[in-house]
């Protein structure tokens, strides 16, 4: 998702620069000769270092193993095969995951590793973790400008809509999506329902990356990038039932898992270099709605 938002915000924003797009398709990034190659090959002047396994909850309760191992591969060899070719700027997207739980709130940068992780996505963050943590080590001994960014969680287009790897905002479209073409009255939410989320727009942040990555040497080692504002599960649900257009009840299962009670990042570090995001929930729901039905990732409601 994040990466083909970025694809597009650069053909829009930056007409005059090369893009080239190493994909799943394309290179298996766990592959250490692989990755090098896809790399030296292209010989970018920067990169944005998007890939990574990514889920919901369900996801990585079912494959810690594979959450971890698999991020650690791909991370450290892309990070060190960038370094090794000679890319000068390389952009790190992070997690908001990679913070503590049940921690003080807004989060701050300095906050990373002040206290225990989520146990439901812990092999993940410790993956992303230990990824920022190489840019920042390699920045520091080589002179480079590796930086990292740490969205909040993300939605919009080319979201995993239906699927195990859906996040909260995708999953509620989803599942009111289906309830409305198919009659049912009722949405099953995991959890009570209070837990709180902060999801941006993947637009808003394409852009401010391609708008402001000239400045990348003037950035500090990582920033948080959120909307700044949290809203509760339910409240996703009620949005997503409302972007369909359709009212159902909401029924809470809390015998199943919710994570953080809260997630709010403090992006005060990224507003001084332009962060300024818009997109609320509303406008972007419905956009990421329409987005899903044009696809054939939803199927119109009859």
């Amino acid at each position: 998702m994040l990466g083909k938002a970025l694809v597009d915000s650069w053909v829009r924003l930056r007409p005059s620069d090369e893009v080239t797009r190493l994909t799943r398709a394309t290179v298996d990034l766990r592959d250490p000769e692989a990755a090098e190659h896809a790399i030296a090959r292209a010989r970018p002047d920067l990169v944005l270092h998007t890939a990574a396994k990514v889920g919901g909850i369900a996801a990585n309760v079912a494959a810690p193993a594979e959450f971890l191992a698999d991020n650690l591969m791909i991370d450290t060899n892309v990070i060190q095969a960038s370094r090794r070719v000679g890319v000068r700027d390389l952009v790190y997207f992070g997690s908001s995951c990679m913070y503590p739980r049940d921690y003080r709130q807004p989060l701050v940068e300095a906050d990373m590793m002040a206290a225990p992780l989520e146990p439901t996505n812990e092999g993940y963050a410790i993956a992303k973790i230990a990824g920022a943590r190489l840019c920042e080590y390699i920045s520091r001994q080589h002179g480079l400008q590796y930086r990292v960014l740490v969205p909040s969680n993300l939605y919009g287009p080319h979201d995993h809509f239906g699927s195990v790897a859906s996040h909260l905002v995708a999953a509620a479209i989803t599942k009111a999506h289906v309830v409305k073409s198919t009659g049912l009255r009722a949405v099953e939410v995991w959890g009570d329902g209070t837990s709180r989320r902060e999801f941006t727009y993947v637009g808003d942040l394409a852009d401010w990356v391609a708008g402001h990555v000239g400045d990348i040497k003037e950035w500090a080692p990582m920033m948080n990038v959120g909307l700044g504002q949290d809203y509760s599960v339910a409240d996703y649900y009620r949005q997503a039932l409302a972007t369909v257009g359709y009212d159902a009840e909401l029924h809470f299962d809390p015998s199943k898992p919710a994570g953080m009670r809260q997630k709010l990042m403090d992006s005060s570090l990224a507003k001084q270099h332009g962060w300024d995001p818009r997109t609320g929930i509303d406008e972007g729901m419905r956009l990421a709605y329409e987005s899903a039905l044009v696809s054939g990732d939803l199927e119109p409601a009859p």
